[in-house]
């Protein structure tokens, strides 16, 4: 039987499996995959509910990775500059919307993303 603080405490860890994401804001380059991966590594064996919100939000930040790299090249013909601004604040966003679903207790799946952990 799963007590309220059990459940709250997979809640809180399933948000911050989005939420550290936003790492990335203060520690550019990889700080948006290894805030997830970190997470998603230690405490994916506590809950099947904490292994999903991670590998969700590993393969996202996966995604996005892959999609700057390609923005990255597309800068030396002047059209990567604004993709990569728009990457970004989609990766903001989804990042944000992620982390309050996790808080209600719902599993979003991000769009745009490439599902390499299963």
């Amino acid at each position: 039987m799963e007590t309220s603080t059990t459940s709250s405490n997979v809640r809180t860890w399933t948000v911050l499996c989005h939420a550290s994401a936003l790492a990335g804001l203060f520690f550019h380059f990889l700080g948006h995959l290894f805030g997830p991966l970190i997470v998603w590594l230690v405490k994916r064996g506590d809950s099947p509910e904490i292994d999903a919100h991670g590998k969700e939000s590993l393969n996202f930040q996966i995604s996005m990775l892959i999609y700057d790299a390609i923005a990255a090249i597309l800068c030396f013909v002047l059209i990567g500059i604004p993709i990569l601004i728009a990457l970004w604040v989609l990766n903001t966003v989804f990042v944000i919307i992620a982390s309050v679903k996790a808080s209600e207790g719902k599993l979003y799946r991000y769009p745009f993303t490439i599902r390499l952990i299963n």
